[in-house]
């Protein structure tokens, strides 16, 4: 079996030595295959991703060499693959064509500016180590937002599949509408091309890599060759155009001449105005493309044991996308496919990154004149084949199953983005998610809970056959009481003892509280002020340290006499069994901080 690099990390400002100072031999097998098949697959969609963002197709190509270099000297993942992406993308076209910039290299200026402020949010949020941000883009959301920002891209590239030069629409509905009228001046001639790579990437990915196992390939070279699907369609859609001349013949646009080798240092035009009216949109892109990037290149490390540090994480991609402000490029991130295949392909530590970036220099350095006559047709079509994949039907299914909360919350993401339009949508997304969580949070569960006969657990008398005592009502708030929900913990505990007449005692179980604000404890006063008068003791039963510290620190306790502080339900309840007064044996020690 190949030895896998070990996630053991060295005294170093850089995790740089971790893989290179205890670098195997054995390793550079499956780092050499996987930064070429990786380069084989990021030259096409470098360039199409570069077109989607509405940028020269060489922009992609040049995003494709530093930011990759600088991921690889900072970053702590050993798979993920950085470099042009779907998302970024069309978020970045959304922003630039917002700007209603007059020519290609005010664009380019803008995306270069763009890429800049997006690494400075990102290394800033590094130095403030506010990786955990990343906790407060819930997964429907993103889940929702990228099903319809692929759809919508899919659909946004049909145009070009069939040869129409149609306007940017702000939303799929607006670009279907843009194509449904214009299709009776669709080139018949693109249409084909478009079609043919659609079909011949699915075969590649799929029928052909089941043939070649079939013929006795070995599995790895036959998945090796399936990934070769989208060079193969470049390769053989500019071999049609220049053989049949279909350029002049049949109007069929391509993408001409690229410019040769890289470009110098670019520097981003320092413009306050434009900087601005670019701001909401950096700090959108920064958000999604490191919510992209570091659950792709955890979802990988997990499968080797390998560990992924969010704060480093943030600062490898802000550096990569400076990096690519100042070569030529335009923000970048993490790809989920990309990132999957160079795993799967054998990449064993970011060697496989700086090899690809090395294939890029070579292909931006001697392949660009074979570019000239690649229809666009084609790299639409190996966009709206790769973006398909990014819609998880599984996902809607399974959030309808385990959370109507979380379903509507992508759903509503879902129809919002393709409303709207992909920024808008995604603040929808967010604000109607956090709506939820704090609907939530106000209205926790609460549960009337009995012993289990025979035992000392107690538990909800709804969902089990227990056992309770008519004069001792015990319930159990699930959530840590704070300003929001405190008015309906005391409306049920007052709508439970409403039902009882003969009760004598009131117990509310403490075990999900982690804390409590002012507003909960006076509400807690309160409460128990109103149930004495009512002829009713409030207790509270398994109060976890840190909440009993709290309460020690303020005069609650005192006013909560003559009800007690119990350690456990259970003891509660045999104390107060029958209405009568518990002993001192049961209850906290309120001496001892450590109880509780």
């Amino acid at each position: 079996m190949t030895a896998r690099p070990t996630d053991r990390p060295r005294p170093s400002a850089l995790p740089l030595p971790g893989w290179l100072a205890g670098y195997r031999r054995e390793w550079l097998v499956g780092d050499a295959t996987a930064g070429l098949i990786t380069a084989i697959i990021l030259v096409p969609q470098a360039m199409a991703y570069a077109l989607l963002a509405g940028l020269p197709p060489e922009v992609g190509l040049y995003a494709s060499v530093v930011p990759l270099v600088a991921y690889a000297l900072i970053g702590t993942s050993r798979a993920l693959a950085v470099g042009p992406v779907a998302i970024a993308s069309i978020m970045t076209a959304s922003a630039l064509g917002d700007l209603g910039l007059a020519t290609t290299a005010e664009t380019v200026a803008a995306a270069l500016l763009l890429a800049l402020m997006i690494g400075a949010i990102l290394l800033a949020l590094g130095l403030m180590r506010a990786g955990f941000l990343v906790n407060f883009l819930s997964h429907p959301v993103i889940t929702g937002f990228t099903a319809a920002a692929a759809l919508t891209i899919a659909v946004g590239q049909l145009k070009t599949v069939a040869g129409l030069d149609l306007p940017r629409a702000h939303s799929m509905v607006e670009a279907s509408w843009d194509l449904v009228r214009a299709l009776p001046r669709a080139n018949p001639v693109t249409i084909a091309l478009g079609a043919a790579t659609i079909v011949l990437l699915l075969i590649f990915s799929g029928p052909l890599v089941r043939w070649l196992k079939a013929a006795g390939l070995p599995a790895f070279a036959a998945s090796a060759i399936g990934k070769t699907g989208p060079l193969a369609t470049v390769a053989l859609g500019a071999a049609a155009v220049a053989a049949f001349g279909l350029r002049e013949t049949a109007g069929v646009g391509i993408v001409g001449e690229l410019p040769s080798g890289l470009p110098g240092l670019t520097l981003p035009p320092l413009d306050p105005g434009l900087a601005q009216a670019l701001l909401p949109s950096a700090i959108l892109i920064a958000l999604i493309g490191y919510m992209e990037s570091v659950s792709v290149a955890k979802a990988l490390a997990s499968r080797r044991r390998q560990k992924i540090d969010a704060n480093r994480e943030l600062m490898a991609l802000g550096t990569a996308n400076v990096g690519a402000a100042f070569s030529g490029g335009y923000p970048v991130a993490g790809g989920f496919g990309r990132s999957l295949v160079n795993y799967t392909a054998g990449a064993n530590t970011q060697a496989a990154a700086i090899l690809t970036a090395v294939l890029m220099v070579l292909a931006v350095s001697f392949l660009a004149p074979a570019f000239h006559d690649l229809p666009k047709a084609v790299l639409a079509a190996n966009i709206v084949v790769a973006v398909v994949k990014l819609i998880d039907l599984e996902a809607f299914r399974e959030s309808l199953r385990a959370s109507k909360s979380d379903a509507i919350a992508m759903g509503l993401t879902f129809l919002a983005v393709l409303a709207f339009g992909v920024e808008a949508g995604l603040l929808v997304g967010i604000l109607s998610s956090m709506m939820l969580f704090l609907w939530h949070t106000s209205r926790p569960h609460v549960a009337i809970v009995g012993r289990i006969p025979g035992t000392e657990h107690y538990r909800n008398v709804k969902r089990f056959d227990v056992e309770t005592d008519p004069k001792v009502l015990i319930l159990r708030f699930d959530e840590s009481p704070f300003f929001a929900n405190a008015a309906h913990l005391e409306d049920r505990i007052m709508a439970a003892v409403a039902d009882r007449p003969e009760l004598n005692h009131a117990v509310l179980v403490c075990s999900a509280m982690n804390f409590i604000d002012m507003s909960a404890l006076e509400t807690l006063t309160d409460l128990a002020d109103n149930l004495r008068e009512a002829g009713i003791t409030l207790h509270l039963a398994e109060v976890k340290g840190p909440v009993m510290d709290r309460l020690r620190r303020t005069r609650f306790l005192d006013h909560l006499a003559p009800g007690r502080v119990f350690l456990t339900t259970h003891a509660a309840a045999a104390a107060l069994a029958g209405g009568g007064v518990p002993g001192p044996d049961a209850m906290e020690d309120p001496q001892n901080p450590e109880r509780g």
